[in-house]
């Protein structure tokens, strides 16, 4: 688990990723949290893409979703974590999302500051990555703030034009 000021990053199995596709009621009680209606925009495709992946990849490892717990409220906030280890070059990708309720305190930058330095403690990490729609938005507010930069725009079949964002691990 990982945690930060107001957050803990609970790191999800199989069996927590079922829970969600289940349902909330489901996952509220396996993880002993509140969650609120419209926690995740990014739904089950999400969790059944993780689920998949621990499929392939039996071997435990730290590039999992984490489902960010507030502290304070005992409430499940977003989702989130890295779509997979990290490349043959060093780069891991991170996705994130805040749900509506706790939009706009921080917990967003707090959250993916969370899984950059995480990332960062891998000697094997050297970069890394994030795609965000192509137009500024709270997204790109985020990464700007953990020092990324914007290195090009692309063309995604599913999401249209993104903006691929990078950030370099510190002395390589």
């Amino acid at each position: 688990m990982l945690r930060t000021k107001n957050l803990k990053l609970i790191p999800c199995n199989a069996e927590i990723l079922e829970a969600a596709i289940t349902g909330d009621k489901q996952l509220a009680e396996l993880l002993g949290v509140d969650v609120p209606d419209h926690w995740t925009e990014f739904g089950p495709m999400a969790f059944h893409y993780a689920l998949d992946m621990l499929k392939v990849d039996t071997n435990p490892h730290p590039w999992l979703t984490y489902f960010p717990i507030h502290i304070q409220d005992n409430t499940l906030v977003g989702n989130g974590g890295y779509k997979g280890q990290p490349s043959a070059d060093g780069i891991v990708e991170i996705g994130y999302e805040i749900a509506p309720k706790y939009r706009n305190l921080g917990l967003a930058t707090e959250y993916a500051q969370a899984l950059i330095d995480h990332a960062f403690r891998n000697p094997e990490v050297k970069m890394v990555m994030a795609h965000t729609l192509s137009h500024k938005n709270p997204s790109t507010t985020v990464l700007t703030k953990c020092g990324f930069t914007r290195k090009e725009e692309i063309f995604d079949p599913e999401d249209g034009l993104i903006w691929r964002w990078e950030l370099k691990k510190p002395n390589d």
